[in-house]
């Protein structure tokens, strides 16, 4: 007989298996799983919806123009060579338009910029040998070198045709290079930050609903503790995992339909299949550190709003610890960036970060293991805890049986 069966307990690496598995199985089919994963779709939806409208509207309603208060010949002449040099300035100045309150007789640029209902911003009087620019300082103190290129041109000072400029392209400097490389760093940075804050609340919720139940007693009494919340931080992990599997694969179809690849970021120091691999476990990692945290509060708590309110100051020392990572990002190599890759809670940034920043992989196997030390010392501190203070079945609580028992 083996000696898990003649102790009568499992093996605390078999218990959380099977807990893990448990837990997965109850999460993955259930339908409040289904809905959580629409949940972040349905801000992404909202979110691009509202930025289309407002693109259209803002490129509809705040396109601006430039309007011309000349005679009718130098009007043509300053919007033709508008056209002509536009390909050459670019969106140095707005289009120009013939002001057409012209008309009507009135003379005063500024009385013509205020009768426009348009979206004319400024005024080009006089002619094109002496142009007169009517409008607020700060546009006309930007748009006028190019109005006296047009002038030019339409006056008939200006070249007719434009010399091309044969481009000489360099390979990127070391600066260009540390700059998008930091890009990087801070992106993943963010996204890291965002799936854990996310995923990792779930850890909370899922215990108080079993300490209501009475299924964590029965757990614990079947089981080690420290085995129950292996395997409810694991499988919890797994769930994340197929989250994120959803969320990466709807966005990939998006970036694939819209053109967006990781060519925009600049590539990282190690390569990106190794700085993936390494944001995959520097994630699992993060979320297992939070998540024993939240796990240990979720164990101690009856409610959830008493699980919220001993959250609250969780998620905000997390973001400090974020803040802290990103700060530490700007100085590679400095004191500030070993103590943000030293703290547990923002090693997992402060190295993904430096994963971006250097090729050497070593690091991060030494930061690997210091975090999983980390974790198997929160889990084993949160289920003493939950032994003394919840099932007391610890010292203290063998020392009130025992004090109970005595006779007065």
């Amino acid at each position: 007989m083996s000696t898990e069966h003649s102790q009568g307990r499992l093996s605390t690496l078999r218990a959380a298996m099977i807990v893990a598995r448990r837990d997965f199985s109850a999460i993955l089919f259930s339908r409040s799983f289904f809905f959580f994963l629409l949940g972040p779709l349905f801000p992404v939806i909202v979110g691009v919806a509202a930025g289309s409208v407002g693109h259209k509207v803002e490129s509809t309603t705040m396109r601006t123009a430039i309007g011309v208060a000349m005679s009718a010949s130098d009007t043509r002449a300053m919007i033709a060579a508008d056209k002509l040099l536009a390909p050459r300035t670019g969106s140095a100045t707005p289009e120009m338009v013939a002001v057409q309150a012209l008309q009507s007789g009135a003379t005063d640029p500024a009385a013509l910029l205020k009768d426009q209902r348009g979206n004319v911003a400024a005024i080009v009087s006089g002619t094109p040998n002496h142009p007169v620019l009517t409008g607020t300082p700060g546009q006309i103190n930007a748009w006028q070198a190019p109005i006296s290129l047009i002038a030019a041109q339409a006056a008939g000072k200006g070249p007719q045709t434009f010399p091309e400029v044969a481009l000489a392209p360099i390979a990127t400097s070391n600066a260009a290079d540390r700059q998008g490389r930091m890009h990087t760093a801070q992106s993943a940075q963010m996204l890291l930050f965002l799936l854990t804050m996310l995923l990792a609340g779930m850890v909370l919720s899922n215990l108080v609903e079993e300490k209501a139940n009475k299924i964590i007693e029965v757990l614990a009494a079947a089981i080690p503790m420290d085995a129950v919340f292996y395997g409810k931080l694991f499988a919890m992990l797994g769930i994340s995992f197929v989250g994120i599997s959803v969320w990466g694969t709807v966005y990939g179809g998006y970036a694939l339909a819209t053109g967006h690849t990781l060519g925009q970021f600049a590539a990282p120091a190690i390569g990106w299949p190794s700085y993936i691999g390494l944001g995959i476990v520097y994630f699992a990692m993060a979320y297992l550190l939070l998540g024993s945290v939240f796990l240990t509060i979720g164990s101690m708590a009856t409610t959830v709003r008493e699980v919220q309110t001993l959250s609250m100051p969780v998620s905000m020392s997390q973001l400090v610890v974020f803040f802290f990572a990103t700060f530490a990002t700007a100085m590679p190599g400095s004191t500030m960036s070993f103590i943000a890759e030293a703290i547990p809670f923002s090693s997992p940034f402060a190295m993904l970060s430096r994963g971006a920043q250097e090729a050497s992989l070593m690091p991060h196997l030494i930061a690997l293991g210091w975090q999983a030390a980390w974790v198997a010392l929160f889990v084993n501190m949160g289920a003493s805890l939950f032994r003394r203070r919840v099932m007391k079945s610890g010292p203290q609580g063998r020392k009130v049986k025992k004090a109970r028992l005595q006779p007065a």
